[in-house]
């Protein structure tokens, strides 16, 4: 069997292509969907690959783009804190007034449940389509590449020119935290996380990143966790880090919630914070001020996040380009009295 059949029979698909190509999936998808969106280079390579691999598109894959609706879908990994409600919720302010509503699933940090409702919010053909993340599973790669619905990544940065993204740099987050937590003298600077998502193993290595620069880095002082992060696990962790590592003097929680268990947890303990111990957190959610001491953080701008990506694919939707198509919305260290 001659290398084409062998790829027809096992049906070639687009990641085959991309891969072939060596470009990513959606700029694979938008040559052959969209080819005035990307360079007449790209356009070149793709078809080129394609054709030499006997790509067939998916007619019903093609049908989606024809028959739009006035749904936009909206994944999101959690609505348990404020930080994806305040997103959603700018989301929303932009999209009603222009006509569209709102489809929104949670896939609670897990691959599968993501690439299920991928698969199952395409079918109802939406207007547009908003992710979390550029981090998932090869299917719902394939899915999303074999759509031509517009599409807005949610809270991370890329640098590749097919992508529309709005976020900015989780790395360069975790080691701004970092840096500033150094140059407040603190020199056993622990790093404690949960749930693991990639934007907060980028968190990790910024820390990391900085620690390892410094030459400091201790993977010891590294506490990570894929237990789902709530406030008392915050505590746990802390009682943890000081049993196993008790000469950490600083302790940088991937997010609030964790920081502020450990800040409950540490007053139950009687430790002096800042003075035996500074503790620090990420995303500057309401409470973080009125903890007592306050709460250093990382200030995340969540709602500015969705606004500014649900205009985004609003002109996409409208055909149009947007004038970046990578916007950094960056962040903002807030030191308090915790740290």
């Amino acid at each position: 069997m001659t290398q084409r059949r062998r790829r027809s029979a096992e049906r070639v698909t687009l990641s085959d292509v991309a891969k072939a190509a060596g470009c990513s999936l959606m700029s694979a998808s938008r040559a052959l969907s969209q080819p005035g969106r990307v360079s007449d280079a790209l356009r070149e390579q793709v078809m080129r690959a394609a054709q030499a691999l006997g790509y067939v598109p998916n007619p019903a894959a093609r049908a989606l783009a024809s028959s739009r609706s006035n749904l936009v879908a909206v994944v999101i990994p959690s609505l348990s804190n404020s930080v994806f409600v305040d997103t959603v919720e700018a989301i929303q302010r932009v999209l009603m007034p222009a006509g569209f509503e709102m489809m929104i699933g949670v896939s609670h940090y897990r691959v599968e449940e993501d690439e299920r409702l991928l698969r199952s919010y395409l079918a109802h053909q939406p207007a547009g389509l908003l992710v979390t993340g550029f981090e998932r599973s090869d299917a719902a790669r394939e899915i999303l590449g074999a759509s031509s619905c517009p599409l807005v990544t949610l809270m991370e940065l890329s640098e590749e020119p097919e992508d529309y993204c709005v976020g900015f740099s989780q790395i360069e987050a975790g080691a701004a935290m970092t840096r500033a937590l150094v140059q407040r003298g603190y020199r056993h600077i622990a790093f404690a996380a949960a749930q693991l998502d990639p934007r907060t193993l980028q968190r990790a290595e910024g820390y990391r990143q900085v620690m390892q620069y410094l030459n400091r880095h201790d993977p010891a002082l590294e506490l990570l966790t894929p237990q789902l992060s709530s406030i008392g696990l915050g505590a746990e962790l802390l009682d943890r880090l000081l049993a196993q590592q008790p000469q950490i003097d600083a302790v940088f929680f991937n997010n609030d919630d964790l920081a502020m268990g450990a800040l409950f947890r540490a007053r139950q303990l009687g430790l002096d914070v800042p003075g035996r111990l500074a503790i620090a957190g990420f995303n500057d959610l309401p409470a973080a001020a009125w903890m007592h001491p306050a709460l250093s953080t990382v200030r995340t701008t969540r709602g500015r996040v969705g606004e500014l990506a649900a205009n985004m694919l609003l002109a996409l939707m409208r055909g149009e380009t947007p004038e970046q198509h990578c916007i950094d919305v960056g962040f903002e260290l807030v030191m308090r009295d915790s740290a």
